[in-house]
């Protein structure tokens, strides 16, 4: 029943685990709207001791909207096309925070991951809470990010900025990835549909402040990235076996922690549908290069 679930906090602004839930099951009706609160006020939920598979994975996602195909350009896995393949194997660590898919104009409402093959050791996750950063900025910040739009592209691979440099597979991944070209404007502080809050919409993908220069929005952007980042705006998980993260993409960064050396560590991530982004007056996302319709079939 939706009263036996336990929503636990795990940081101060962000995170909370969820017990009490078998996500692979049909789930109560009650119980799923009880998750949707908590996502909305806590920003991403963990579950543990889960025994789900790719079929039941979706199935869990289908419950908060219509699932996008996996990735705008990289391919899902064989048997389930909705699936994307999150595998250190082929060089995809996302070591840079960012949001998914935030280059095409309409991204994902959100994101189930769910752990696959874990390594001994390290290989956490990190998420930060947007809309904590915007409030953290100084009035004056707020105002100035209000009236800003951001470009976003899929032409800078985020999962190619970590120390050690791209491998040859890295190189191969990164020109799947930036097949098509992908270029939407959006608003830098994104005004969320469902409570109202403002949040720093920005990430790896978010490449220059429009009207202003690289140098210039570089500068910015960092401003604007650190106070989204700060420790006290994030948590930290330590995967373990069985365990899915949900997220509410619209509020929140994330990244991997490449700690793992040369272990295996694979997860599986489907993304939920999401609407056109809007920021302060009114003021919507639009696309420049790139159709993401097949992304949104489903939504459609």
């Amino acid at each position: 029943m939706p009263h036996s679930i336990e929503v636990i906090p795990v940081a101060g602004r962000i995170g909370a685990e969820v017990r009490g839930v078998d996500l692979s099951a049909d789930v109560h009706e009650g119980v799923i709207e009880l998750v949707r609160e908590a996502l909305l006020r806590r920003k991403v939920l963990f579950f543990r001791d889960q025994r789900l598979d790719a079929a039941s994975q979706q199935r869990f996602a289908r419950r908060f909207g219509p699932v996008t195909s996996a990735h705008p350009t990289v391919p899902g896995v064989r048997e389930h096309p909705n699936v994307l393949d999150v595998d250190a194997r082929e060089g995809n660590v996302a070591v840079q925070w960012h949001s998914d898919v935030t280059f095409v104009d309409r991204p994902p409402l959100g994101s189930v991951l769910r752990a696959v093959v874990l390594p001994a050791l390290g290989g956490d996750t990190l998420w930060a809470n947007a809309v904590a950063g915007y409030e953290d900025l100084p009035v004056a910040l707020q105002t100035f990010a209000d009236s800003l739009e951001a470009v976003h592209t899929n032409q800078f691979d985020y999962v190619a900025a970590g120390p050690a440099g791209p491998s040859e597979s890295l190189r191969a991944y990164g020109r799947v990835f930036e097949s098509v070209r992908y270029e939407t404007i959006h608003p830098v502080v994104r005004v969320h549909p469902e409570t109202g809050e403002r949040a720093l919409f920005l990430g790896g993908f978010a490449r220059r402040i429009v009207g202003l220069s690289l140098r210039d929005s570089s500068a910015l952007l960092g401003v604007f990235r650190k106070h989204v980042t700060r420790p006290e705006n994030t948590v930290r998980w330590r995967w373990r076996p069985g365990d899915v993260a949900f997220w509410d993409n619209r509020a929140t960064q994330h990244r991997a922690i490449a700690d793992f050396g040369r272990e295996p560590r694979r997860l599986q991530r489907v993304t939920i549908a999401g609407d056109l982004p809007v920021g302060v007056g009114g003021r919507t996302s639009k696309s420049l290069t790139g159709d993401s319709t097949s992304y949104n079939r489903d939504a459609a």
